[in-house]
C-alpha cells in the first residue's frame, strides 16, 4: 500500500503581464466546469482544473528548461499533457509549447534538440525537435517542425539517450519468447481478433495494482541513430535472459536504468519474477555491453533485499546505487551505496543519516550526490559528500517533487501545502533560490486557502510525534469549527508540507472544516527505528498516538469543535477508520473510509504484492493466523455505531472491491446509517476529473450531514 503516484492534471490560465512566463496556454479552458472567478474558499473545482508543471529537465547549459504541463478537458473526461520550453536567461520570458500531446522531454547532449514522446496512431513513439541556435540563443518559438524519429509497432515505455547522443536505450513490453517486436504485436493482434475471452494463468502476478497480467515484460533495448538521426525499426535486445521487468512495474522510470559514461556500458535494476515475484523485494543491479554482446551479469547478488537507481560515477570508475537491508520490506530505509567497479568492493556513502534518500543524480565532479527525502514533515532537497557521507540540506520548506541538474544549476519542481508545483532554480550549493513559473497564481488569488502549522507532542511511550492543524479558510478568531480528522495511508508514509490531487487538506479547509492530522508511528521521515515500529503493530502504537494526538490539537487550538469531528482515512487510514469504528468510537459524528482493509485475513489472499502482507504481519496467514486475527476490524462489528461513508473502487487490486463491500454489508446489517460510493472504471486512486469531483461532493456533503450544528440538524 505504501507506494504513491504523482497524478498531474494542468490547466493553463491566462495570467497577468507580471507573469508572461506563463500565458502560454496548452488548451482553452473548459467552459463544462464553472470556476468563480470572485474570492472565494477553494474547492474540488479549483483542484480539477489547475495548471500541473512536472518533469523538469534543464539543457546542459542550465539556460533552458523543459518541462510537462497537463491540461484538464473536464468535457472529455481526461488530461491533456504537453510539453513546453522557458528561458531562464532573465525574468518575464514567454513559455514555449513546442508539442501537444506529448511527455518526457529530455535534451540532447548537444542542447539543440529536445526528444519526447508522442503518439503515433496510437502507439507512443519517440520525437526530436529541432531549435535554431543565434547570437543570443536558441530561437524557442521558431523552431523546426518536429521529427518522429522512431516507428516501431509497440509502444516506448521509457526511453534514456547516451551520453553522446547516437543511440537511445528504449524499453518495451514484450512477450520473451519472441525474437522480435513484430512477433509480439502479431501475438497481441492475434488475442485481439480471438472471440474466446478466457485467460489461463499459471503463477501469479495474476493482476497488479489497477492491470491484469497479459504476459508481457518490459525488456530493454539499445536503439542506434542513423545517418538520417531516426531509429531502427528492430532495436537491440539487452535485458537478454531477464525474466523480468525494466522498469519495474507498475510505477517504474528511466531511473532504474543508466549508461556508463562512456556509453559502451548500461546498468539496470529489475527483480527476477520466477515463482516468487509476489512475495519478493529482491531488485538487483545488472550490468550489460550497450551493444547486446554478451548477457547481463549481477553486481549485487549477495544482497537479497532491495538494490535499485544505478548511478555512475562521472570518471566511470564508481556505481553509486540504493539498497535496503530487510528482504521483503518495502519501507525499509535506502542505503547509498558506492561500488568500484575495478575490484568490486561495496560500502555504504551515508550510513549515520538515518532518513531514506531517493531521486538520486550525480555532480559533474562526482563529489557530490543529490538526493530528497522525507524529513520530520517536508519533503527538502540534499546534498550527499561522496568522500566522506555528509549530508546538507539545499532547499528545505515543502516538497522537491523533481529536479535536474547542469554545471552550478539546478531546476527544481517544487510545492508545498498552499500551492501546486512550480519550477525554481537555485545554484548547486543551495542559494540563490528563484521562482521561475507561476502557474495557477491568478486561480489562488482568488481561492481562498487556509494556513497551517505544524504541531509535537508526547505520543506512544512519550516519544515526539509530530502532526499538523489547518485552519479553515477565511478563519476567524473566536470561532469554533467542525474538524475533518484526516489518517494518512502507507502506512509508511506521512502528510507533509506538501500539495496532493488527492486528500488535500485545502479542500476540506475550504468547506469550513478545519484538519488534523498525525504522523504516528510508522510514518516516514522520523528515522527508520520510527518507521519499522508499525510493523506487526497496525491497531497498537498508531492509535494511541492518533488518540494523543487528537486531545493534544483540541488542547493546544481552542477553535477545533471537538464535538464535531468527523475521521477519514484511505489504504492502511482505511483499515485504522474500520479500526477505531469499533475501538476508538466515542469522538467522531462521523466517518468516511477510501479503500481501506475490513477483513486482515482475506486481505492477505485477495491482495497481489504479498511481500507486504508477509512482512506486515510477520509470514503468510497460513503460517501464522493469530497475526492476522489481532488487529482485524472484521472482529469489532458488534462495536461499531457511527455514521460511514465507504468507498471503494473496481479496479483496486491493492485492496479489492470486496472489503469495502463487506464493510458496507455490516454497516446495513447493524442498521447504521452508511453509504456505499463506488467506482468501476477507478484503481486505488480516483483519477478521472468527473469523478473527484464526485468523490469530494459526496465526502463533503456526508461531513456537514454529521457536523451540523444542532438546530441545523434539527
Amino acid at each position: 500500500m505504501k507506494r504513491a503516484l504523482t497524478v498531474a492534471l494542468l490547466l493553463a490560465l491566462a495570467t497577468s503581464p507580471a507573469l508572461a512566463a506563463d500565458t502560454d496556454t496548452v488548451a482553452p479552458v473548459d467552459t463544462a466546469i464553472t470556476l468563480e472567478h470572485a474570492p472565494h474558499p477553494f474547492n474540488v473545482r479549483d483542484l480539477v482544473m489547475m495548471q500541473r508543471v512536472s518533469d523538469p529537465q534543464l539543457s546542459p547549459d542550465g539556460r533552458y528548461a523543459a518541462f510537462g504541463l497537463r491540461s484538464t478537458d473536464y468535457a472529455a473526461n481526461k488530461g491533456v499533457n504537453a510539453i513546453a520550453v522557458l528561458d531562464l536567461s532573465h525574468d518575464g520570458q514567454p513559455v514555449t509549447v513546442v508539442a501537444k500531446g506529448a511527455s518526457s522531454p529530455r535534451w540532447a547532449p548537444d542542447g539543440k534538440s529536445l526528444y519526447y514522446v508522442a503518439p503515433v496512431g496510437g502507439v507512443a513513439q519517440l520525437w526530436r525537435v529541432d531549435f535554431v541556435a543565434g547570437k543570443s540563443g536558441l530561437d524557442l518559438a521558431d523552431h523546426k517542425p518536429p521529427v518522429q524519429v522512431s516507428h516501431g509497432v509497440l509502444d516506448i515505455q521509457e526511453y534514456k539517450l547516451a551520453p553522446g547522443g547516437k543511440s537511445v536505450l528504449l524499453a518495451y513490453a514484450v512477450f520473451t519468447d519472441c525474437g522480435t517486436l513484430a512477433c509480439t504485436k502479431a501475438k497481441q493482434d492475434r488475442r485481439a481478433e480471438d472471440k474466446a475471452t478466457g485467460t489461463i494463468y499459471k503463477k501469479l502476478f495474476v493482476r497488479h495494482w489497477d492491470t491484469w497480467s497479459d504476459g508481457t515484460r518490459n525488456q530493454l533495448y539499445l536503439g542506434r541513430f542513423g545517418a538520417n538521426g531516426l531509429l531502427p525499426a528492430e532495436p537491440t535486445l539487452l535485458s537478454r535472459g531477464i525474466d523480468g521487468d525494466i522498469p519495474s512495474k507498475p510505477f517504474g522510470d528511466d531511473s532504474e536504468f543508466a549508461f556508463s559514461p562512456d556509453g559502451r556500458t548500461v546498468y539496470f535494476d529489475v527483480r527476477i519474477a520466477g515463482h516468487s515475484e509476489p512475495w519478493s523485494t529482491n531488485f538487483d543491479i545488472y550490468k550489460v555491453p550497450s551493444d547486446g554482446s554478451a548477457a547481463p551479469v549481477n553486481l549485487t547478488a549477495e544482497n537479497k533485499a532491495w538494490d535499485a537507481y544505478p548511478v555512475p560515477s562521472p570518471d566511470g570508475r564508481t556505481l553509486y546505487y540504493l539498497a535496503m537491508k530487510v528482504p521483503g520490506f518495502e519501507a525499509d530505509r535506502f542505503g547509498i551505496m558506492a561500488l568500484d567497479l575495478a575490484t568490486g568492493a561495496k560500502h555504504e556513502v551515508d550510513p549515520q543519516w538515518d532518513r531514506s534518500p531517493g531521486g538520486m543524480g550525480i555532480s559533474a565532479d562526482g563529489k557530490t550526490l543529490y538526493v530528497t527525502a522525507d524529513d520530520e514533515g517536508q519533503h527538502p532537497l540534499f546534498a550527499v559528500d561522496t568522500a566522506n557521507g555528509k549530508v546538507r540540506q539545499l532547499v528545505g520548506d515543502g516538497e522537491v517533487d523533481g529536479y535536474s541538474l547542469a554545471g552550478s544549476r539546478l531546476l527544481l519542481a517544487r510545492n508545498d501545502l498552499k500551492h501546486p508545483t512550480d519550477l525554481y532554480t537555485v545554484s548547486a550549493s543551495g542559494k540563490d533560490l528563484r521562482q521561475v513559473t507561476h502557474y495557477n497564481a491568478a486561480l489562488l488569488k482568488n481561492a481562498h486557502e487556509g494556513d497551517f502549522e505544524f504541531f509535537t507532542f508526547k505520543g506512544w511511550h512519550n516519544e515526539p510525534v509530530q502532526g499538523y492543524v489547518v485552519k479553515p479558510a477565511d478563519y476567524r478568531p473566536g470561532r469554533k469549527y467542525p474538524v475533518a480528522f484526516i489518517i494518512h495511508g502507507g502506512p509508511q508514509g506521512a502528510m507533509t508540507n506538501s500539495w496532493s490531487y488527492r486528500w488535500n487538506p485545502q479542500t476540506y479547509a475550504g468547506q469550513g472544516f478545519a484538519v488534523v492530522t498525525i504522523n504516528f508511528h510508522g510514518s516516514t521521515g522520523y528515522g527508520q527505528k520510527f518507521t519499522d515500529s508499525i510493523s506487526g503493530d497496525w491497531g497498537g502504537k498508531p492509535l494511541e498516538d492518533l488518540k494523543l494526538g487528537w486531545q493534544a490539537a483540541l488542547d493546544k487550538y481552542s477553535f477545533l469543535d471537538g464535538n464535531r469531528a468527523c475521521a477519514l482515512g484511505a489504504s492502511y487510514g482505511g483499515f485504522m477508520t474500520y479500526w477505531i469504528a469499533g475501538i476508538w468510537n466515542q469522538p467522531w459524528k462521523c466517518l468516511v473510509d477510501h479503500d481501506g482493509v475490513f477483513d486482515s485475513r482475506m486481505m492477505y489472499y485477495a491482495t497481489e504484492e504479498l511481500w507486504f502482507e508477509e512482512h506486515e504481519n510477520g509470514g503468510p496467514q497460513f503460517e501464522v493466523p493469530a497475526n492476522y486475527e489481532k488487529f482485524n476490524p472484521l472482529d469489532h462489528v458488534k462495536d461499531w455505531r457511527v455514521p460511514m461513508l465507504v468507498v471503494h473502487s473496481g479496479h483496486d487490486f491493492r485492496i479489492p472491491l470486496s472489503q469495502g463491500l463487506g464493510a458496507f454489508t455490516a454497516l446495513q446489517r447493524r442498521g447504521i446509517p452508511s453509504e456505499f460510493l463506488t467506482f468501476p472504471d477507478e484503481s486505488h486512486w480516483v483519477l478521472k476529473p468527473h469523478n473527484s469531483v464526485l468523490w469530494h461532493d459526496t465526502v463533503n456533503a456526508w461531513l456537514k450531514q454529521w457536523t451540523a450544528e444542532p438546530e441545523t440538524q434539527k
